[in-house]
């Protein structure tokens, strides 16, 4: 009592007491977290019971986030730390209406929506752009995750990122309650500071509530770092120093392409990682023949475009401080894309081949709180029957922290053979290409304003016209409405091998706005109207695209939405294109073509039992119609997992002599958690637009923290006449050594 009236003493009259000291005590008070170092030894069983944990000051009073955000939630959550030379302890109790949790199954790293769970966010160098998530649920299932870019949209959330701490949960009456100890070696923070940023988000399905102790506005995301709040030591952690992590490993397996008529080749493969903590905030991560055959099959697409379709990155190698690296650019415009490193291509038939990783390694991390870099340096082996090379890849990257959470980076992207390519007259292969580009990522302190600038030139041995790319964004979001510019420019030899850049040699512009209603009755929870649009020119023969929809979204109180929407398509066909992608007739290239199509979409509340999505699309395509209906049915068998079916259908239906066809995507997946350490995975994905059925099952039993066995099938067969292409089955064993 004595504190709070100094502090308010303060507040009022500075002449009384200094804004640093006043600041301080708020630290300690309700304004803030304060944790105590712990006199005891903590057991992690998720109850509780040692008096450390009562012994600093906890973050309590959430904010309803949802279904509203300008309130204290009913259903309240204490948060307590304690610490020691070892471990940050972090414990929650989390109240609740009843004991009707839904845990929709055992696996780590859940996905938060639709469950019941809690998340803890550190920002240990206070720069609002990246922080360190660890989650548990009330049946003690453990997630954790990186954030980057101040966490702003969904692709910031880096959740395969995997690393060594301890958690447990317990069930009460009217509560549940959870317990984790994370080890200072597992994270990178400033050493000396006591001062970090923290906040907390909640799920709680019998209320109904999304709550957060930070206060963060509902048409932000719940990740944001724009919205945090101080976690200050008694004394500043002491840092692990530079310990070090080896993670071996041993493979065996067979595979044959029946369809070419070949033998079985079996393998027998060892390799490693390591990790090395150079400084509190700087790791170096190395692999030597590393082996990627336990990530999980990319989820097949219908591809109705022109243009190479993107399949985000799985291999955990290069997932830690992924962001400093692959988000240069924009997704359409990207100097470094980490998949391009170990495929190349076929200069015979154009298809793409797997080349071996020798070696790798990777420093990354903080220099200091306001200096973050990375350096990657990739060797992979030549596949000698096919005349292909062997490329070495080094990317250089370096951001510089500006004005509260915004950033300015640059990014050196290099490959480069040593081979003798003289022989090759397919101009496929070069002896290098380079990228160099600098970007400005602005977010202003409460996260109204954000946007990127950049600028990226490609190096080559055959220089052409305009190597170059640039593009702005900038984007402004408010309780009632949000607009947002994008434009971009990719010249006409802006060649960036490693990067992903599917189109080139065009101007483009995106406006779009939206405006959102918050009704006070009834159950629709905000709605509004939205309008996207694109318009893209190239040099020689002006306007080619142009796309507007207009759209009214409806957000419902019981976490379900629809949308509807409408929009016209104008495209000029530069080449001839099959849409259908069957080697039918194409439709003509030098032509115009403008059309029309309606969709509506449905997802409906996904903290029931059986849960779905429903998209049908209507309309005119291209000279010709288009039918379709995408969905998804999921059911849960709690715990023991869910069982998920994706499907997509579309009908092309366009006049003689040109394709019509009826494509099918249909993806079975069976997910089932026998234990919290045992996971089976059975993925089936039929494929009618490339004649396909796969299926890929994964057994994963994690023995010990960060340490698995895998056993992975797959199988691929031509859905045509049902003979089977390849197969092959793989066993895996990873351990993690710290020394």
């Amino acid at each position: 009592m004595f504190k709070r009236l100094l502090l308010l003493m303060a507040l009022c009259s500075p002449v009384l007491l200094s804004g640093q000291m006043a600041l301080e005590m708020a630290g300690e008070g309700e304004n803030g977290l304060f944790l105590r170092r712990s006199q005891e030894r903590i057991t992690v069983d998720g109850e509780l019971n040692e008096a450390a944990w009562f012994t600093g000051s906890p973050a309590t009073n959430f904010w309803e986030n949802f279904p509203s955000d300008s309130t204290y939630c009913e259903w309240k959550t204490e948060i307590y730390m304690t610490y020691d030379d070892d471990f940050l302890y972090i414990a929650a109790k989390c109240y609740a209406p009843g004991d009707d949790y839904v845990v929709p199954s055992l696996r780590r790293d859940y996905r938060a929506g639709g469950s019941d769970n809690i998340t803890f966010l550190l920002d240990p160098f206070r720069d609002r752009t990246n922080a360190f998530v660890f989650g548990m649920n009330p049946y003690g299932v453990m997630r954790e995750a990186l954030i980057s870019n101040g966490g702003n949209n969904r692709g910031d959330w880096l959740g395969e990122w995997d690393n060594k701490w301890k958690g447990e949960s317990a069930v009460f009456g009217d509560y549940w309650s959870c317990e984790v100890a994370i080890p200072f070696s597992t994270i990178r923070f400033p050493e000396g500071q006591k001062q970090w940023y923290f906040n907390s988000y909640r799920f709680d399905t019998q209320s109904n509530t999304r709550s957060t102790w930070q206060p963060i506005p509902q048409n932000q995301m719940i990740m944001s770092l724009a919205y945090v709040g101080n976690m200050e030591w008694e004394e500043a952690p002491k840092t692990a120093g530079s310990s070090i992590s080896l993670i071996p490993y041993v493979t065996a397996g067979t595979q044959r392409d029946i369809e070419e008529g070949l033998p079985a080749d079996n393998n027998f493969n060892v390799g490693g990682d390591a990790k090395i903590a150079v400084t509190s905030g700087l790791n170096l991560d190395l692999t030597v023949n590393p082996d990627f055959s336990q990530v999980e099959v990319d989820r097949q697409q219908i591809n109705l475009s022109r243009f190479e379709l993107f399949f985000p990155e799985r291999r955990q190698f290069f997932l830690e401080n992924a962001d400093l690296f692959s988000t240069f650019g924009d997704d359409r415009a990207n100097p470094f894309f980490s998949r391009r490193i170990g495929v190349t291509q076929d200069t015979s038939t154009g298809a793409a081949l797997s080349n071996p990783i020798y070696f790798g390694a990777r420093l990354s991390g903080k220099l200091d709180n306001n200096w973050r870099v990375g350096l990657l340096n990739m060797q992979t082996a030549d596949n000698p029957e096919n005349g292909l090379p062997s490329y070495n890849y080094t990317v250089t990257a370096l951001q510089r922290k500006l004005f509260t959470r915004s950033n300015v980076g640059f990014i050196f992207v290099n490959k480069q053979t040593f081979a003798d390519l003289t022989s090759d007259t397919s101009d496929v292969y070069r002896e290098y290409n380079r990228v160099a580009g600098l970007d400005y990522n602005l977010a202003s302190a409460d996260n109204r304003w954000n946007g990127k600038f950049y600028f990226h030139h490609s190096f080559s041995p055959t220089q052409g016209n305009n190597p170059f790319s640039h593009g702005a964004q900038i984007n402004y979001r408010d309780r009632d409405f949000a607009f947002g510019m994008e434009q971009r420019y990719v010249g006409e030899e802006f060649d960036a091998e490693v990067g992903f850049v599917p189109r080139r040699n065009y101007w483009q512009m995106n406006p779009r706005a939206e405006m959102f209603f918050y009704p006070k009755k009834g159950g629709i929870n905000r709605h509004g109207p939205s309008i996207r649009s694109r318009f893209l020119w190239t040099p020689a023969e002006g306007s080619t695209d142009r796309v507007v929809f207009f759209n009214w979204s409806f957000n419902f109180t019981n976490t379900s939405n629809l949308r509807f929407s409408v929009g016209n398509e104008y495209v000029y066909l530069l080449e001839d294109f099959d849409p259908t992608r069957t080697d039918a007739t194409p439709l003509p290239g030098q032509v115009g073509y403008n059309y029309t199509r309606f969709s509506a979409s449905y997802e409906s509340d996904r903290r029931k039992e059986l849960s779905f999505r429903v998209e049908p699309t209507i309309g005119e395509f291209f000279n010709g119609y288009r039918y379709g209906v995408q969905t998804n049915l999921t059911w849960r068998y709690q715990p023991l997992g869910q069982i998920a079916l994706t499907t997509n259908y579309s009908y092309i239906d366009l006049p003689d002599p040109y394709a019509s066809a009826g494509l099918f995507l249909i993806g079975p997946r069976i997910d089932l958690t026998f234990s919290k350490s045992i996971f089976l995975t059975t993925f089936f994905q039929y494929n009618s637009q490339i004649d396909n059925v796969n299926v890929n099952a994964r057994l994963q039993w994690r023995f010990a923290p960060v340490s698995d066995f895998f056993l992975v099938y797959t199988d691929n067969y031509n859905s045509l006449d049902w003979r089977v292409k390849n197969r092959a089955i793989v066993a895996k064993v990873t351990y993690w050594l710290n020394t």
